[in-house]
């Protein structure tokens, strides 16, 4: 896969776009949808997420040199990666937006969890349609899970629309 889907969620995660992800600002995605989706800070879900967020740190982080840049996320991610780490905290975060713990995001719910995450409310929006091929009002967690995976592993999805194409936030002020 061209490295255009892994820049692309770099970039998401790379909340204050300094080319760097550290381990507060990736944990911190788990506290921001855990407020968007009304969890408290100690409940069971987000504990959950919270240590499958920060195996998923412990592996993109490998050499342990400091924090994640680009070059580390390029090498790691992948279908093994993916499949080994990231679905289980990306299925923790899909939990914590599912209220009813019926398997499915309602538009309302996803929107939330997406937007929460580094996403664009109109992204997240285009996202949901897309996914939601029968009008169902619902997307299910295994179809949200493996149109992440498709987007990481090949650059094409119904998630593409959920990524930013340049970086979300805006840069920190430097001092002159």
């Amino acid at each position: 896969m061209s490295d255009a889907a892994k820049r692309r969620i770099f970039a998401m995660l790379d909340v204050d776009g300094d080319g760097e992800i550290t381990e507060a600002e990736y944990l911190a995605r788990v506290d921001r949808a855990a407020a968007a989706c009304g969890r408290a800070p100690d409940h069971p879900l987000v504990t959950a997420a919270r240590a499958a967020h920060r195996e998923v740190f412990r592996q993109m982080h490998a050499d342990a040199d400091g924090d994640v840049t680009f070059e580390d996320y390029r090498t790691w991610a992948g279908h093994e990666a993916f499949e080994e780490s990231c679905r289980p905290a990306l299925g923790s975060l899909f939990d914590l937006a599912d209220h009813d713990g019926d398997g499915h995001l309602t538009r309302e719910e996803f929107i939330r969890l997406r937007t929460a995450t580094g996403n664009s409310a109109e992204g997240a929006a285009a996202a949901f349609t897309a996914l939601d091929t029968h009008g169902a009002g619902a997307v299910d967690r295994a179809t949200y899970l493996a149109a992440i995976h498709d987007f990481l592993t090949t650059g094409t999805s119904p998630m593409a629309d959920a990524y930013p194409n340049s970086h979300p936030h805006p840069a920190p002020a430097t001092a002159l």
